[in-house]
């Protein structure tokens, strides 16, 4: 009779759990958020947001809520920077004095907050190289900190004296870290060393200047600085020569207020994130303005204090289910906001199909 009651109860729960995930893939599809708004072509589509490991993990079933009780959600609390490495998410957190680590594989939110010689206290902006090694610039500690693909601490750089870093980018077997307290972005050895080499960019003129240089990119022949101290974006070559300034001071379309995160896809289309518009703005390479999406917050898909931009064309099969079946999506674009519900938003760059396409 004991067997036969287990075998019951067993089938029972297999049953709850089957109901419980139906009910689940039959909610509503989520209203459909694209940018620029119709009739003009789509060309980003708001996919969905992450704001807890709930998220990722999904609701757990009715039987592990049975066995193990259920365990509160774990919250992104104030995420800046974010990046991406071999379908893993990386997230600094502000408050956390960590970063949120999302594995898309195995569906999982992890915190990594780090004791000893690499415990960090603001953790800005992250870089992850293509060996898996984590950069993360910590303006309060004044220093570069670098863990290995086990996420141990490797080493670090930087005086209070010499850099406050607010971000960092690895290229070309170079560290590029941008460093608020001199105005400058400080290059170094990408090796066991980390060797200063030089500073940039190296120019008296004004307009070519750094007066309070927050954030960048370095693409193969460029490094874009968001300059907050001067609302714009400067370009720069590898060497430091300048090549040109995107924006200005101002609330009209193509100017700034709080230019913060930035990002260029393969096209050298730049991405600019402005915390005061809440928004991000594209720009062509010749610094032409193309469109922008987000907006302050009022549903999904709006902003809430945005803080950095990243593209990733890698990871796009973990999204696709969100993808409208009108569009091919091309890319991944990310937004981290410090406040809201939605803390980091999830866009697609995509295409619409060719009629009579699958």
């Amino acid at each position: 009779m004991k067997l036969i009651k287990y075998i019951f109860i067993g089938v029972l729960v297999l049953a709850i759990n089957a109901c419980s995930q139906k009910l689940q893939k039959q909610k509503a599809p989520a209203e459909l958020i694209v940018y620029p708004s119709p009739p003009d072509v789509t060309r980003i589509q708001y996919l969905t947001s992450i704001s807890t490991s709930k998220d990722i993990e999904g609701e757990p079933s009715v039987f592990s809520k049975y066995i193990t009780g259920e365990a509160p959600p774990k919250p992104i609390i104030k995420p800046y920077g974010v990046a991406m490495h071999n379908g893993k998410i990386y997230i600094c957190d502000l408050d956390l004095r960590g970063l949120e680590i999302i594995d898309l594989k195995n569906q999982t939110l992890e915190y990594f907050v780090p004791e000893g010689l690499g415990q960090l206290k603001l953790p800005i902006n992250c870089f992850v190289d293509s060996l898996g090694y984590l950069y993360v610039a910590d303006a309060q500690r004044h220093q570069v900190i670098i863990y290995d693909q086990k996420l141990q601490y490797v080493n670090s750089f930087g005086t209070r004296e010499s850099l406050k870093p607010t971000d960092v980018f690895v290229s070309n077997n170079k560290i590029w870290v941008s460093n608020v307290s001199k105005g400058s972005i400080d290059v170094y050895k990408q090796d066991s060393t980390y060797q200063f080499l030089y500073s940039l960019p190296e120019t008296t003129q004004p307009e070519e200047k750094l007066f309070q240089p927050t954030n960048l990119f370095v693409s193969p022949n460029k490094v874009y600085v968001s300059d907050f101290g001067e609302f714009s974006i400067k370009i720069y070559d590898h060497q430091g020569n300048f090549l040109q300034s995107i924006g200005s001071y101002g609330r009209n379309l193509g100017q700034f207020t709080r230019p913060k995160g930035i990002a260029v896809d393969k096209d050298e289309n730049l991405y600019v994130v402005d915390a005061a518009f809440e928004n991000v703005q594209i720009f062509n390479k010749e610094g032409k303005l193309l469109m922008f999406f987000g907006g302050s917050y009022k549903k999904p898909g709006g902003m809430w204090l945005p803080a950095k931009v990243m593209i990733s064309y890698n990871g796009l099969e973990y999204f696709q289910k969100y993808v409208d079946n009108r569009y091919l999506l091309k890319y991944l674009i990310f937004v981290t906001n410090n406040f809201g519900p939605d803390k980091v938003n999830v866009y697609g760059y995509v295409e619409e199909k060719v009629k009579g396409g699958n």
